[in-house]
């Protein structure tokens, strides 16, 4: 991602005070999108602090450093920054057999994290088999982990659960099964997700009748929803329905008077990819005419940064706020022998969300980096 200006910073002082340059500048991108960026600035001669006139000091615009992999080895990753300060990480292990916990002060160090098993799968009957896409969630003051599981009979007889943890710190609290959320018709269900919106909660999820749609309810409990779930969206279009017919792996993002919903669709191969639906936030959300799809996918395999099959995100911020962040899955090859799901390496990975001047998100591609295109910072320092 090139950048195409970067805004001048201006500084004034008096002689002799110290100078206090920006930690972030603001910058443009291709396409007019503007974000901030962390800059590296040049040191400044104390001396030139000592008298009246002005210098321009230039600096170097750094792009975000995460690790990539984040976290290897974990599907459908979910991150939630929590008020305490942490960064909290779950996602799907390749054995799909328990749910694990991870807490770090910073988004880079959920890679080396301690990872702390909370709950693990029974050896009979419901929640024995398939344990998938656990989400963490605060609600009313308590810990709340929404995953998929099949029965150890049968692994794809897969239903909604939800795990509750009263106590402050969630990788050491107990945890209580408050059972399988009930829908009115049962069949294949997974990716609950879970968000408030003007004081009500809703759920959104994916379920199979025939083929796997987004649905969307009103809570009552956080572990139950009130009324008829309301279709939101269909696999129609070429790129959902590789192989399968799927919409799936829902996540809310609230910007700018707009509700997005991310969600992943086809196989779950190097064909997997994202879309979008948008709803403006006074609109009925259980109208399925409030939400507008995007007709071409949002984000897709990247083969120059050998990422493949994208997608199952959540979404989060960066250390300061001053970024929004999209974590997601992706493998690093594209060839795979057998169920793209028995193979273990879709890995957690994370960047930064940007947004367009229209006020709607701007995915990338799968692993891009910032291009300064040798452009430098500037900033005008004026001693008075």
């Amino acid at each position: 991602m090139k950048i195409t200006d970067v805004k001048e910073t201006i500084v004034s002082l008096a002689v002799g005070k110290p100078l206090s340059l920006p930690r972030l500048v603001e910058v443009e991108l291709e396409g007019g999108m503007v974000e901030r960026f962390p800059v590296n600035w040049e040191p400044v001669d104390p001396s030139r602090l000592e008298k009246p006139g002005s210098f321009i000091v230039e600096g170097t615009v750094e792009g975000d450093d995460y690790p990539n992999p984040l976290v290897p080895n974990r599907a459908d990753p979910y991150v939630l920054k929590h008020t305490d300060g942490y960064y909290y990480f779950t996602g799907s292990v390749p054995e799909y057999d328990r749910l694990v916990l991870r807490r770090s002060r910073t988004i880079a160090g959920l890679s080396t994290a301690e990872e702390i098993v909370i709950w693990t799968k029974y050896e009979e009957g419901e929640m024995g088999n398939h344990i998938w896409a656990p989400e963490l969630h605060r609600i009313d003051g308590k810990w709340y982990i929404y995953f998929a599981a099949g029965t150890a009979e049968n692994k794809w007889a897969i239903r909604p659960y939800v795990l509750e943890c009263e106590e402050a710190d969630p990788l050491t609290g107990t945890w209580v099964e408050k059972g399988k959320i009930d829908l009115p018709v049962e069949s294949f269900s997974l990716d609950m997700t879970t968000f408030d919106h003007k004081g009500q909660r809703y759920l959104a999820w994916a379920q199979i009748f025939e083929e796997s749609c987004l649905y969307i309810a009103l809570m009552d409990k956080p572990w139950s929803i009130s009324g008829e779930p309301v279709k939101l969206s269909s696999p129609e279009y070429d790129w959902e329905i590789q192989m399968h017919r799927v919409n799936e792996g829902p996540a809310v993002l609230k910007r700018n008077g707009r509700l997005f919903m991310a969600y992943s669709a086809s196989a779950t191969d190097d064909r997997y990819c994202m879309g979008m639906l948008t709803a403006d936030d006074t609109s009925d959300l259980l109208d399925p005419a409030s939400w507008t799809k995007s007709k071409d996918p949002v984000f897709v395999s990247n083969e120059a940064a050998s990422e493949y099959g994208p997608g199952h995100n959540s979404f989060t911020i960066s250390e300061d706020g001053s970024a929004d962040l999209l974590v997601y899955h992706a493998r690093s090859y594209k060839e795979i022998i057998g169920d793209p799901l028995n193979d273990p390496n879709r890995h957690a990975r994370v960047q930064r969300l940007l947004w367009k001047p229209d006020g709607t998100p701007f995915f990338g591609t799968p692993g891009w980096r910032l291009d300064s295109a040798g452009r430098k910072a500037k900033a005008k320092v004026t001693i008075e």
